[in-house]
């Protein structure tokens, strides 16, 4: 299990996960993407903000890149979506919701986008300013493990 950081996220490049609620099947640790499809957004001030509507794969890594969160609109009209990386995100197994490290008043200042308008989100110049916005370390960068000794400074 994860253990979760000053800011509310993951230790780690994931999501982190507290609550003692296990449910049916085999979560927390490992969910399917489509059990978290319309998941309750809180954010760190406790607003209700919106809710997970996708969850996007970096297909070369296998790692998520972000959850995609609606906030707003009605019957699909008027919502904007947010882009909110995956360390940012607590899921919280109490209470059936995820956190995110952010204030409500943050995700209403950020612009977003529209289902229409997507950002490219294989760029990284977007990709490492939505990390900065939720003041985390883009995903790609966390890879640092022990398991691939490539990745350790060892002089």
């Amino acid at each position: 299990m994860n253990t979760l950081d000053p800011l509310g996220g993951a230790s780690g490049s994931g999501a982190g996960i507290v609550g003692g609620g296990t449910g049916d099947g085999p979560g927390p640790d490992v969910m399917t993407a489509a059990t978290l499809d319309g998941t309750k957004v809180m954010s760190s001030d406790g607003e209700d903000i919106g809710k997970i509507s996708d969850i996007m794969l970096d297909v070369r890594s296998g790692r998520i890149a972000y959850a995609v969160l609606s906030e707003g609109g009605f019957l699909g009209m008027g919502t904007t979506l947010h882009a909110i990386p995956w360390s940012a995100l607590t899921l919280d197994t109490d209470q059936k919701c995820f956190h995110v490290s952010i204030s409500a008043q943050q995700i209403k200042n950020d612009p977003g986008f529209d289902k229409d308008h997507w950002p490219s989100m294989a760029d990284t110049t977007w990709a490492t300013t939505v990390h900065q916005y939720y003041n985390r370390d883009p995903y790609w960068s966390a890879s640092r493990t022990l398991d691939d000794p490539r990745s350790l400074d060892i002089e």
